[in-house]
Parts: C-alpha cells; structure tokens; sequence
C-alpha cells in the first residue's frame, strides 16, 4: 500500500499513544481500585483489566491475544478472576483507576486544556478507519462506549489504536516464526524491549526457558554469542516493525499528515510529562 505520509509517521505518532494507554498498568492506583472490588493480586488485575473487554474468556485466549505469557501463568488467574469480579465490575475499576492515573501524574489543568480535548478528536477520528476483521483484542474495546470526559476519551482512543496495532503485530511475528519467548529476546536485544529480567519476571517463563530461546535465535543465524542481533537479526526486526507499520497504516492514514503530525505533537507533550512524573518503572527496558 502506498502512503501519502511521511515515512515512518504512523509509528512515530503511535510511540506516543501507547505511553498514554499503559501508564495505569504501572499505577497504585490500579492496584487500589481492583483490590475495592477483590482483585488483589496484581497479575490477576493486569490480566483481568485487559481480557475484561471479551467477556468471561479462558486462558486460552487470554495467551492467545496476549501472546507473550506462559500459559501457566495465565491459567493461574483466569478465569478465577472472574468468580471474584465480572468483566463489567472490572472495566468500570479501570476507568477510575485510568482517570486517578492521569490526574495524579499530569494535573487537573493539563487534563481539563483544550489540548486533551483537541487530541482526544484527533485520535477518535483516526479509530474511524480501524478494522475489526482478525484484531480480536482491538475488536473487543471498540464495542466499548467512548466516555464522555475528553482525557479519558483519548485515553480509550489510544487503547484503541494501542491493540489494533498489536493485534497486527502478532500476525506479522507469527510469520516471521518467532514464538513468544524469541519475539521477547529478540527484540530486547535491539535495546528497546522489555530487559531479561523484567520479561522473565512478568512473562511467567523461567531462565532456561529464556536461555533456550536465544538458542534457536543463534542456529537460525540472529543472534550472536554475545546475545547481539546479527546482521539477519537486525534485518528480521526491522522487517517486522515495517509490515508492522503497513498492516497499521489505515488510522494514520485517515487523519492525513497534517492531522498526525498534529497528534504526535500534542501526545509528546502529553508523554513527556508522564516520564517526568515517574508514570513508569526504573529498569523496565534495555538489555541487562
């Protein structure tokens, strides 16, 4: 598909949605308000807040969508989950713990500008041109009602274009034939994912399950003894975040250049005051 953007617009302007969607994940605020309503394990609230929008689902399809969590893991927490708190009594913790988030970290001036409410407008309009076909946790939250107040409106915008890009990218690592403990190594080895230590200890899979990944990533020629990409690793990764790109062009495509250089800009404003305000852990990303 050819594009009228500027290369790589899409995945700029995404690089600065997804920060906006997942800093409750990091959030105390989280952890207290699904522990109001039973959850009291924080896998469990993680799990349940995500899957919450299909319904009452099994860990199968929690590892399914998810893709990069140990089944086992999963199946520890769902669907108890369920039996302590519906999918319904969930959402609506999350949306309190989502607005609590973002006025503790950004404030109530920023969340009230016409900024918030002008990036909310830009982001729900690029959602017009998502498709449910095949993106099945995208799919779920776009059944979801949009709220009312503009900083959560953007907030379930970029949710949206949060999973309807990730719903892509797992078919794209599936064709690549990564499974999820080699999608995990591979890409932190480019220095941009999640380190060793926080995917293992998140994920649910051991160190000689991680150990035995970077194995096969060595035969197949993509990683080296070190644990560096190879030339060919290099060259998989970059492939995979540029049919990436392509599989998720269509909402970037429907604001035009104009409309997402617009929303990249007021996004990066609006990220940067959440690094600065601590929205996410120390040691999250990186190799070691």
């Amino acid at each position: 598909m050819t594009s009228s953007l500027p290369q790589r617009a899409g995945r700029r302007c995404y690089s600065v949605l997804n920060p906006y969607h997942s800093a409750h994940y990091f959030s105390p605020d989280l952890g207290r308000e699904l522990a109001a309503v039973g959850v009291e394990d924080a896998r469990a609230a993680y799990f349940a807040v995500r899957a919450a929008p299909m319904g009452l689902v099994g860990p199968g399809a929690v590892t399914a969508t998810f893709f990069n969590f140990r089944y086992e893991l999963v199946a520890e927490h769902v669907p108890a989950v369920w039996e302590t708190a519906s999918p319904s009594v969930v959402l609506a913790a999350r949306e309190r713990a989502v607005d609590a988030t973002l006025r503790r970290l950004l404030g109530e001036e920023p969340i009230a500008s016409k900024e918030v409410a002008e990036a909310a407008e830009l982001a729900l309009r690029a959602t017009e041109a998502c498709a449910r076909t095949a993106r099945p946790l995208y799919a779920a939250h776009a059944d979801l009602p949009v709220p009312e107040r503009p900083h959560l409106a953007l907030w379930h915008a970029t949710t949206l274009l949060r999973e309807h890009r990730g719903d892509g990218h797992l078919a794209v690592l599936l064709d690549a034939g990564l499974d999820p403990v080699e999608a995990l190594v591979s890409h932190t080895a480019t220095g941009k994912g999640m380190s060793p230590k926080w995917a293992v200890g998140t994920r649910g899979w051991t160190r000689d399950e991680w150990d035995a990944a970077s194995a096969r990533l060595r035969e197949r020629g993509l990683l080296d003894a070190e644990g560096e990409l190879t030339e060919a690793g290099v060259a998989l990764r970059e492939e995979i975040e540029a049919a990436t790109d392509r599989l998720d062009l269509a909402p970037y495509e429907h604001l035009g250049a104009a409309g997402a250089g617009r929303l990249t800009e007021l996004m990066t404003g609006l990220v940067r005051a959440l690094l600065a305000a601590g929205a996410f852990p120390a040691g999250m990303t990186g190799k070691s």
